[in-house]
């Protein structure tokens, strides 16, 4: 057997040991989003707006594409993810390389709202711990490879959206949502400034509670106003993905543990959430392919 003595390889992993080189220490969180290719930030400056009942569609739409895709829910507060898909009371399980997601519909699912003992148990965090949870959301949840990371904000522009932001770096967009009364839109364009203050793309906008459809009759009543997200996406410079009418059936889904595309496939809701799915994808793909083509150029 040859004896490491006469080895004149410096690129021998013994050589090395002995020599005192020590191996790359990877940073896990980077690790974690080396495999994730794109992150979907879903947020609004309003509550009540229909963030969360998007995001869960948004993330079941992706599936259905044949993407794999995961959902975090970041709102430490008032998580809801679990109640929306039907797995309240479930625990996730721990292995060697972290905390496994809970899976329901075809999708990886993570939440605060797995670690409450009861339903109506307060979380009780402030600003750090707040970031510090998210961060291990989404460091040490076993995500595996997934092509989307969708991520369901609490309103505002407070301290969740801006560590979400911060941890996820390039490679994340925003889809914003709003209703169309004033109140919410004038709440909604700080979310867009505040994506932009933090240079993150914005997909694009989505218009939700936009009027009602009799069931019986399809005569379009109009709840609120109408017009107004098409007018702060064009002042803003951003696309309008999609005008969803209200619909009773979304509300029950969401109170009963199954998803309006998952109940109700046909629907001229589902067919918005697709719509959204399909600008998401194309959106991606475009700043895939630019990011490609300068990484050419540069090389």
């Amino acid at each position: 057997m040859a004896s490491c003595d006469s080895c004149a390889s410096q690129s021998c992993p013994s050589a090395q040991q002995g020599a005192g080189v020590q191996p790359e220490v990877v940073d896990p969180l980077a690790r974690r989003l080396g495999s994730i290719r794109h992150k979907i930030v879903v947020m609004s400056g309003k509550g009540g707006v229909g963030k969360s009942t998007t995001a869960v569609n948004l993330a079941l739409a992706l599936a259905a594409k044949g993407n794999r895709v995961g959902l975090l829910d970041i709102d430490i507060h008032g998580p809801s993810l679990p109640k929306m898909f039907g797995v309240e009371g479930v625990r996730p399980e721990v292995c060697e390389d972290g905390i496994m997601p809970v899976r329901a519909a075809g999708i990886k699912l993570m939440s605060m709202g797995f670690f409450l003992m009861t339903t109506g148990d307060a979380t009780i965090l402030r600003g750090p711990m707040k970031s510090g949870t998210i961060q291990q959301f989404i460091q040490d949840v076993v995500w595996g490879d997934l092509d989307y990371l969708v991520l369901d904000c609490p309103p505002g522009t407070g301290d969740e959206p801006i560590s979400a932001v911060r941890l996820l770096g390039e490679g994340s967009a925003a889809v914003v949502v709003t209703t169309p009364q004033d109140v919410a839109l004038t709440d909604v364009e700080k979310s867009l400034n505040f994506c932009r203050e933090m240079k993150m793309p914005v997909v694009g906008l989505v218009e939700n509670m936009s009027g009602f459809i009799c069931p019986h009759c399809g005569e379009r009543s109009e709840l609120f106003k109408s017009g107004g997200a098409a007018l702060l996406a064009q002042k803003m410079g951003c696309a309008l993905l999609a005008s969803i009418p209200f619909e009773p059936q979304v509300v029950i889904g969401g109170d009963g543990g199954e998803p309006h595309l998952l109940a109700f496939p046909d629907s001229i809701n589902s067919q918005a959430y697709r719509a959204i799915a399909s600008a998401v994808k194309d959106y991606c793909a475009a700043t895939t392919a630019t990011a490609n083509g300068q990484v050419a150029l540069n090389a």
